[in-house]
């Protein structure tokens, strides 16, 4: 019976959070079909932890550590430096009433930087987590998350898919 509940309670917690979990990997792979795959390998670690999560003050920020943590963890393979597909457009789909060209443009930038740069900016900006606990989500310093920070939005600035046009670096 306990198990059952269990379950429900699990299930439920999936359910909820299953599109903004997919939403972030997205951001972090820039690959829906990776997306999906790091959301799934997420949930199972969740599942096989799920007392320990739904003990946990913040269930949300435990789901999105083990998110990034896979992505991370992904990162490091010698499969995926053998395989990583060559940098290309990231796909096409938008809300509706974004600047489609502007949000495009967006995410290239994006998935051209390097992974751990790319997890900070993500957490730090599309998250909103504040730098101590975007430390705690990676596992690393506040001063990495500093400095990982830094490099990730002068690499943006510099972009030069993200500079206007007509205007050249300086």
């Amino acid at each position: 019976m306990a198990e059952l509940a269990r379950d429900e309670e699990f299930t439920a917690f999936v359910t909820s959070r299953a599109v903004w979990l997919r939403r972030v990997a997205y951001l972090l792979c820039a690959d829906w079909h990776r997306a999906d795959d790091l959301v799934q390998e997420s949930i199972t670690k969740l599942y096989l932890h799920w007392g320990r999560v739904s003990r946990a003050e913040n269930p949300d920020g435990y789901a999105r550590a083990v998110l990034v943590n896979a992505f991370l963890a992904e990162q490091r393979t010698a499969w995926w430096r053998r395989t990583r597909p060559a940098a290309r457009p990231p796909e096409q789909s938008p809300p509706p009433e974004a600047d489609l060209a502007v949000s495009l443009d967006l995410r290239e930038a994006l998935a051209a930087l390097p992974p751990r740069q790319r997890a900070t900016v993500v957490l730090r900006y599309y998250c909103d987590l504040s730098v101590e606990q975007t430390a705690a989500a990676m596992g690393c310093s506040n001063g990495n998350v500093k400095s990982q920070s830094s490099r990730a939005l002068e690499a943006l600035r510099r972009s030069a898919l993200l500079r206007p046009a007509g205007r050249s670096e300086a």
